[in-house]
């Protein structure tokens, strides 16, 4: 008795766990029987499969078809196991040659006619497939993205049917090919659109330049969130090995559409009634979170102090380590998360503190109690922190139109090619052995100084460097000097209230 074998993936965040679908067809009473560590959506596989195959005009023999997903000690989740274990058994009825089969992996979703649905993985499992030396079998829609990788065999077809007539050499399925890399248009929100705020646009510009955290603090209607928002018209293009990376999370998460890789960084604004899972991960699946979702681009956290405490400390360590780990019990699930973080918030629930027409009642305790909600570890790790007053009427219809984003963008992105040729990263993950040894001795002197009347942390001092090593990117200078390290330190000012 011989037995039909397919091979497929199972997830553990970005990367792939082979798989291998057994069918065996033996005499005994009819059943269909899916062993081998199976969820709920899987086990339910069997009466997809029945249908898709009864849709094509075919019927399970009557005898006992066994189905095992080997190795059986790993959990298999996911609806992906339609496709390979419709194969498998129609290769263990004879209806396709088994060694068709050898040389693939496969994954789809069957819906009850034969139609091949779209799952989420396409990408990772493209590339574990390549990995092994296999081609791919996938659902139509995604053959451009598996396409990506381009060292293997794709057959994306959009149902059952067009894939038992190429593997029966009645139907030729033509390659699929990758859209390239998108190169998509900034948002076209432009920094011009910003009235005064010369301040906080110039905190921002040097965010972009270095890919530092920032935190904007003002009363409602100064303009953070617009300000917030005009932030991706300010960056540079992902190189392709970032696009990849970005990518692989993304199809993960299933956000991946008819291929498209996109070179534009990702930029995520959660509501701040999202959960910690949803921040960092987890859930059914361990799934990622925005931080993730946020990767090699900006995770925008608008009224910072309104969400969960817990979520906002779960941030903490990924800010830091640039990936974050889910932790579950039967197992651990890392995905990438170098992320530039962007906050703003009001001084105050009420958002007026220290302005005594408008402040309410209890200022300034109320003050004190909003901010109280911000760790002060978590504090420390912003890199910019710039405070923003609203601009009265008057002004603000008479004021000038400012720089447009391209034209900052320009020196963001002369910024950025310096710190890539100069280290092969950005100023944000530069070691401070770097840093030191490019400033000038009354610069370093000055941080030193700054350091103890400021009480910086460790992590403060370095922090300060960094953004003066920025700020000296922008001017086109290789030396950090004294004037680059005092607006450094300015803008690593506390909030209203004394935090």
């Amino acid at each position: 008795m011989t037995i039909a074998r397919l091979a497929t993936f199972a997830f553990s965040g970005i990367e792939t766990l082979p798989v291998e679908v057994q069918v065996q067809i033996s005499a005994g009473l009819p059943a269909f029987t899916v062993v081998g560590l199976p969820d709920k959506a899987v086990a339910e596989s069997r009466e997809r499969v029945r249908a898709a195959l009864t849709g094509l005009g075919l019927s399970l023999p009557p005898k006992r078809v066994l189905v095992n997903l080997a190795p059986a000690n790993i959990q298999k989740e996911g609806s992906h196991f339609d496709l390979p274990i419709a194969l498998a058994v129609l290769a263990a009825m004879e209806v396709v040659p088994r060694e068709e089969l050898a040389g693939f992996a496969a994954l789809g979703e069957l819906a009850l006619d034969g139609t091949v649905g779209p799952v989420a993985g396409i990408l990772p499992a493209a590339l574990g497939a390549a990995a092994r030396g296999l081609g791919l079998i996938c659902p139509g829609p995604q053959g451009d993205e598996a396409a990506w990788v381009g060292e293997i065999e794709i057959l994306a077809a959009d149902d059952l049917r067009q894939f038992i007539a190429h593997l029966t050499g009645r139907q030729i399925l033509d390659p699929p090919k990758p859209p390239g890399l998108q190169p998509e248009t900034a948002p076209g929100l432009c920094l011009s659109d910003v009235k005064g705020q010369e301040s906080a646009k110039r905190a921002l510009e040097i965010a972009a330049a270095g890919q530092h955290n920032l935190l904007l603090v003002g009363p409602p209607g100064a303009g953070k969130s617009m300000l917030a928002a005009r932030l991706p018209g300010l960056l540079p293009d992902l190189t392709p090995q970032e696009a990849l990376e970005v990518s692989l999370v993304r199809s993960v998460a299933g956000l991946i559409e008819q291929g498209r890789i996109s070179a534009r960084p990702p930029f995520r604004e959660p509501h701040h009634s999202a959960s910690q899972a949803a921040l960092v991960g987890g859930g059914p699946g361990a799934k990622p979170g925005e931080i993730s979702l946020a990767h090699r681009g900006v995770l925008f956290l608008d009224e910072w102090p309104e969400f969960p405490r817990p979520a906002l400390e779960a941030l903490r360590q990924p800010l830091e380590s640039g990936t974050c780990t889910v932790s579950r019990a039967a197992a651990h699930v890392t995905y990438p998360a170098r992320v530039q973080l962007v906050a703003a918030m009001n001084p105050c629930r009420c958002g007026h503190l220290g302005d005594g027409p408008r402040e309410c009642g209890q200022a300034p305790r109320c003050g004190e109690q909003y901010q109280s909600r911000l760790s002060g570890p978590l504090l420390d790790r912003i890199d910019l922190t710039i405070g923003m007053a609203p601009i009265a009427p008057g002004e603000l219809a008479r004021a000038p139109k400012g720089e447009t984003s391209g034209v900052v963008a320009a020196r963001v992105a002369r910024a950025r090619q310096a710190q890539h040729v100069r280290a092969g990263t950005t100023n944000a993950e530069a070691p401070l052995d770097a840093l030191t040894t490019q400033a000038a001795p009354e610069a370093l002197a000055l941080a030193e100084k700054a350091s103890a009347q400021l009480g910086l942390s460790n992590r403060g001092f370095i922090r300060c460097f960094r953004v003066a090593r920025s700020i000296a990117d922008l001017a086109g200078e290789g030396l950090i000097t004294r004037t680059h390290m005092a607006e450094a330190l300015a803008f690593r000012q506390r909030l209203p209230g004394g935090r």
